[in-house]
């Protein structure tokens, strides 16, 4: 055993979970966070991640181009941000996009309420949770996910576009993500647009003013946030760099296979 002055340096028991670790109350988590386990169990652990991303590429692969909604899961019907984002889900929906969020309330739903105010098809991607939320109603499609990484995947494959609504930590890690991709060339220039400008401006002077200013990152890091308190400006932009980045038209839709059972889904 290790030692040092104070004498012998305590072990970690190899407890898988139970007395240490990093994970949930959920036992699959806690396995996934603790360490490194036998073989056989990471195989396994593999194989359910990939059976996870084949359920996502055979839930969404009928949606057509999407663009993400997110925000906060706590606004009410009478908020006005609930408000501005179901008309952003209109316009979005006008704009011949699918709407996707998280498929919650709040935010979600006003979004997802909005395409369907506007006849647009609307999908759900959750993620589950200890506290489980239940799915809007204004949903066409919902998938549900394990993995966050899995469930961000999805997101980027299928969106030509984030809005963020005025949201916390889930919504901050969307828009940070999402700008880590594009500063690393990832991605190509993905619009992200922050709809809410007295709630994001706080966050975009702190980077211009601090993270610029010590170098950390680069103006045109920040440059490509854009603000707005629009829905129809958040969608013109959305629509114009669909077009002009990634060349972005109508086709005709994918046809269904009977052999692979996806005219059930």
């Amino acid at each position: 055993m290790p030692v040092n002055e104070a004498g012998p340096i305590p072990q970690p028991k190899q407890s898988h979970g139970k007395e240490w670790g990093k994970g949930t109350k959920d036992p699959d988590e806690r396995l996934l966070l603790e360490g490194p386990r036998s073989r056989l169990a990471e195989l396994a652990r593999a194989i359910r991640v990939f059976a996870e991303l084949i359920r996502g590429f055979r839930a969404l692969h009928f949606v057509g181009p999407c663009v993400t909604v997110f925000g906060s899961a706590r606004f009410k019907e009478d908020h006005p941000y609930y408000a501005m984002s179901r008309e952003v889900g209109r316009e979005i929906g006008r704009a011949g996009f699918t709407v996707m969020t998280g498929g919650g309330p709040g935010v979600m739903e006003a979004a997802n309420r909005g395409a369907r105010d506007v006849g647009a098809p609307s999908v759900g991607c959750n993620i589950k949770l200890p506290h489980e939320q239940k799915p809007n109603t204004y949903l066409d499609k919902f998938v549900e996910f394990r993995y966050f990484f899995v469930r961000k995947m999805m997101l980027v494959k299928y969106s030509y576009a984030f809005i963020a609504a005025p949201g916390g930590f889930g919504t901050l890690d969307e828009i940070f993500e999402t700008a880590t991709l594009i500063q690393t060339g990832k991605i190509a220039n993905f619009p992200v647009v922050l709809l809410g400008r007295a709630y994001w401006a706080p966050l975009v002077s702190f980077l211009r003013e601090t993270m610029v200013a010590q170098g950390t990152i680069a103006a045109e890091d920040v440059d490509r946030l854009q603000l707005t308190d629009s829905p129809e400006e958040a969608a013109h932009l959305v629509r114009a760099s669909a077009l002009k980045e990634f060349g972005l038209k109508s086709r005709r839709p994918t046809r269904k296979l009977k052999t692979l059972k996806e005219q059930s889904e």
